[in-house]
């Protein structure tokens, strides 16, 4: 029997478990990477700048790991105690890519403390950086496999159900499922992304305060750069996504694009509001929306007229898609601008108005962010394993949950405040001035 408040405070714990754990999962698959291109920089310039990056980036990233591992057990935690059903139906089929996701994680945490420790001891930094790239791969398998479940979550495969048991189960069947290639690509490129804008961000806030020094603005034009690649291939893989949601989920895609009625040459709606059923304000693409899903101007998309009512997502969905794309388009034109300006001489870049913009960029990659993955997640509603199990009946139905999200809420709350406070103390007393100072009479600046 279902009990509906369970339902309820399991639903609210695990999006707020999950919207926290994004932010420092993102940053923690991110940043590995930027820390690695910023030291193979350095050594191939034998510029300390770029070292003193790297440097610096891998103390705040230790602190975002750490964060990373008590909100990831705590999904763990959550998944096993709040969603039980599901668990004890998938955790037959799809237990392969948690168990590597753990793997991975050893994986980085081990050659991360040898790293952490071994800055000094290579006279060839070289070989120093070689200890990085297990770290790098690590952090970015552990996204891999997480994001495997979740794809498996929303086109189940490798397995038949006989009479209510599971049987024939192929686990890499399940994992190579229609949803893992373009869910998997995208994960990694918006990590790389977010990553990539909120150091800029961190860096022109720099410049801002005052501290005109020129590691501040190489940490801003290194940065830029890989933040528009990654954006640009973060939009060339939201395309794939498109196409995928037509032929597997075009019931998430009809939500979020509100395509009501199955038609062909479908055009593709930005904001506006829902008024009764009818769209306002909203800025109509001709065709484009049939271009995203089939690659042709005049194909047919289903529109939600196709779908049983109790199985269309919530159509406010709508709103997190624009969320999530408007701010993704905004800070690759963005970083297109900044680079061009720097090209060109142009003084707007370096002008307080656009480098605050530039720092606006961080908390706006954070917030698309959120927005995709509760687009994902919302969108895949009622279903919690698509088509086979609904959310409301892999829920746990035992009282005392409403106690938990308050206990885990105060935890998150601390955990948040803790970090920033952490991060802040650590570089505000020890500022770049001081540690190439200190450097340069250690006799380690060329």
């Amino acid at each position: 029997m279902v009990n509906e408040e369970a339902v309820f405070f399991s639903r609210v714990l695990t999006e707020l478990t999950l919207s926290f754990h994004i932010i420092y999962a993102t940053i923690g698959v991110g940043i590995p990477l930027m820390i690695m291109i910023a030291q193979w920089v350095g050594i191939k310039k034998q510029d300390e700048h770029y070292i003193l990056l790297a440097r610096r980036w891998t103390r705040g990233y230790v602190i975002t790991v750490a964060v990373g591992v008590v909100t990831g057990t705590a999904i763990g935690l959550q998944l096993s105690l709040l969603w039980p059903s599901f668990m004890e139906l998938a955790g037959n089929i799809i237990a392969l890519p948690l168990f590597m996701e753990t793997f991975a994680f050893f994986f980085e945490a081990i050659f991360l403390g040898i790293y952490l420790y071994t800055w000094e001891r290579f006279e060839n930094q070289k070989k120093h950086l070689l200890l990085l790239i297990p770290v790098a791969i690590g952090a970015s398998f552990s996204a891999v496999f997480i994001t495997i479940v979740n794809a498996f979550m929303n086109a189940p495969q490798g397995f038949d159900l006989v009479k209510g048991q599971v049987v024939n189960v192929s686990p890499i069947v399940a994992m190579f499922n229609p949803a893992m290639p373009t869910k998997v690509a995208h994960v990694l490129g918006t990590a790389y992304m977010t990553a990539a804008f909120v150091l800029a961000s961190i860096a022109a806030f720099r410049l801002l305060k005052g501290s005109n020094h020129i590691y501040h603005k190489k940490a801003l034009l290194l940065t830029m750069k890989l933040g528009l690649v990654f954006s640009i291939a973060t939009a060339i893989i939201g395309d794939f996504s498109g196409k995928y949601l037509a032929k597997y989920q075009p019931e998430k895609l009809a939500a979020a694009e509100w395509h009501f009625e199955t038609h062909e040459g479908a055009p593709l709606i930005l904001y506006g509001v829902l008024d009764n059923g009818e769209v306002e304000y909203a800025l109509k693409i001709p065709f484009a929306l049939s271009i995203l899903a089939h690659s042709n101007p005049n194909s047919e998309v289903i529109g939600l007229d196709q779908f049983r009512k109790d199985e269309v997502p919530p159509l406010y969905i709508h709103y997190l898609f624009d969320t999530m794309v408007t701010i993704g388009m905004w800070m690759t034109l963005l970083s297109c601008v900044y680079l061009i300006g720097v090209w060109k001489k142009w003084s707007l870049v370096s002008s307080n108005w656009f480098r605050w913009l530039v720092v606006l960029g961080g908390p706006l990659s954070i917030l698309a962010i959120e927005a995709g993955w509760w687009l994902d997640e919302v969108g895949r509603q009622p279903w919690i394993l698509r088509g086979i199990m609904k959310t409301k009946d892999a829920a746990t139905t035992a009282d005392g949950v409403d106690l938990m999200l308050v206990l885990f809420s105060g935890l998150y709350l601390i955990l948040g405040i803790a970090s920033v406070v952490v991060l802040a103390r650590m570089f505000k007393k020890n500022t770049v001035e001081q540690e190439l100072s200190d450097r340069a009479s250690e006799g380690r600046v060329t």
